[in-house]
């Protein structure tokens, strides 16, 4: 799923929000990834996208400091997020790994403190038409908001079903993490239209330039050389 404002459209496709921060920073996804929360202005933007806020909500107090907690949280989800994958790849069940004294073990306690704020309460009004829209109890401030975020990640990392589908796309030049969800779990891409389709672009002109090669090792034409000289037959 993606969503945006202007010329610069958001991805939401990882499967958790907290997923998602961490794919806005120059180390979260993509091919000559850049810094995506590039200022308060572009911070305000992801929120509304992200629909952790309704559209239009002003957010009066946002500034330079909202963009460095943000910016703090996704570099100690995308760290706790990286060790989870490690401790798979290494066989080591993670509920058996005490991160105490470490920087994951300060990680989490960053987190776990940031989730432990109150997120901002959702009311249910009347808009235009009489339909029934969703608004916030209240102004949206800068620790509500991180904690909706940074309960998203608690919830992923103690739940070991959405624990077990964490994974790292397998696109050569893409490192995005996201939840595989699929059936049988055999997912590779963070997208199929993104990374999966540069893959089969990619193997395809392998292909190409493989069959264009010319002659063989002995020096004989390859087949598909000796295809492209032998005669038409009527």
């Amino acid at each position: 799923m993606a969503a945006g404002r202007g010329a610069y459209v958001w991805r939401f496709d990882s499967g958790r929000i907290c997923l998602d921060l961490v794919a806005t920073g120059p180390a979260g996804g993509t091919p000559r990834a850049r810094e995506q929360l590039e200022g308060p202005a572009r911070l305000a933007d992801w929120l509304t996208a992200a629909r952790l806020v309704p559209p239009d909500t002003a957010l009066t107090s946002l500034d330079a400091t909202w963009l460095t907690r943000f910016r703090e949280l996704r570099a100690d989800v995308e760290r706790l997020m990286a060790t989870q994958l490690a401790l798979r790849e290494a066989s080591v069940d993670p509920d058996s790994v005490q991160p105490s004294g470490t920087d994951d073990g300060y990680a989490l306690e960053r987190v776990n403190s940031l989730a432990a704020q109150a997120p901002p309460g959702p009311r249910a009004v009347r808009g235009e038409g009489g339909a029934l829209v969703r608004t916030l109890s209240a102004a949206p401030d800068c620790a509500g908001l991180l904690a909706v975020v940074a309960r998203d990640a608690v919830d992923l990392l103690t739940d070991p079903v959405a624990r077990a589908a964490l994974r790292r796309c397998a696109g050569g030049a893409c490192h995005r993490l996201y939840l595989d969800t699929s059936r049988g779990g055999r997912r590779r891409w963070c997208s199929g239209e993104v990374c999966g389709n540069r893959e089969r672009v990619a193997r395809h002109r392998r292909r190409t330039a493989a069959g264009d090669a010319g002659p063989t090792a002995g020096g004989a034409p390859s087949d598909h050389s000796v295809e492209e000289i032998r005669p038409r037959v009527e």
